[in-house]
């Protein structure tokens, strides 16, 4: 016996190197010294999110870090895992960083493009304690993937507990969201991105079943 998945969005999940993740957490930290180029990569008003700072990543630092080739190679290998196709085509629509602090939020939103994807560079030690002592999970800072409702066989939603270094793809049009956590001193820093990929494999509609 063997469980097949048939029905539902793929996700990966891919490691992004611990030297990726300092020269990721180098630029942030250099960008947020510079208060023009901070301004002039501001991408709040853009995006969902109910957070302290939103910005972009320029595209020479995308293109020399080796950034854009990680989420090219990953993309690549998490397409034909669950297509068998080969991707020939990637481009980049936006790269950012969120700087999430306490009772911060990012609201149940999708994303543009064709795929998207979420890692993560610096997180709490703690996220502090539920409400309620007695509940059993604790979802205060994680990420949450929605997607149908839920029935037998069929959960609706895939918490997920972020770990620096950990990497997540996902189909542009899966519903995410980010809790809110408790700790005054602590930053909860990730990256995320959108992009295209051939129209031929993104478009669904009229392959055969």
């Amino acid at each position: 016996m063997k469980v097949i998945r048939p029905f539902g969005p793929t996700i990966a999940k891919a490691s992004i190197s611990e030297s990726l993740v300092n020269e990721l957490n180098d630029y942030v930290d250099k960008i947020l010294k510079d208060k023009i180029k901070t301004l002039e990569l501001d991408y709040g008003k853009m995006l969902a999110g109910n957070v302290q700072q939103e910005f972009l990543l320029d595209k020479e630092f995308t293109f020399s870090s080796g950034w854009e080739f990680f989420l090219k190679e990953n993309t690549e290998k998490w397409i034909f895992e669950s297509t068998n196709e080969k991707v020939t085509e990637f481009k980049i629509i936006d790269t950012w960083i969120v700087r999430q602090f306490e009772n911060e939020y990012n609201p149940l939103h999708s994303h543009g493009g064709h795929i998207s994807g979420v890692g993560y560079l610096k997180l709490p030690d703690d996220y502090g304690e539920t409400v309620q002592k007695s509940k059993e999970e604790n979802f205060n800072g994680n990420l949450q993937l929605v997607h149908g409702s839920k029935n037998f066989l069929s959960p609706m939603a895939l918490n997920i507990k972020p770990r620096v270094g950990d990497f997540y793809f996902f189909p542009h049009y899966l519903m995410h969201s980010v809790y809110p956590f408790k700790n005054k001193n602590a930053e909860r820093r990730s990256v995320s991105f959108n992009a295209y990929i051939d129209s031929s494999i993104y478009n669904s509609y009229g392959k055969k079943i």
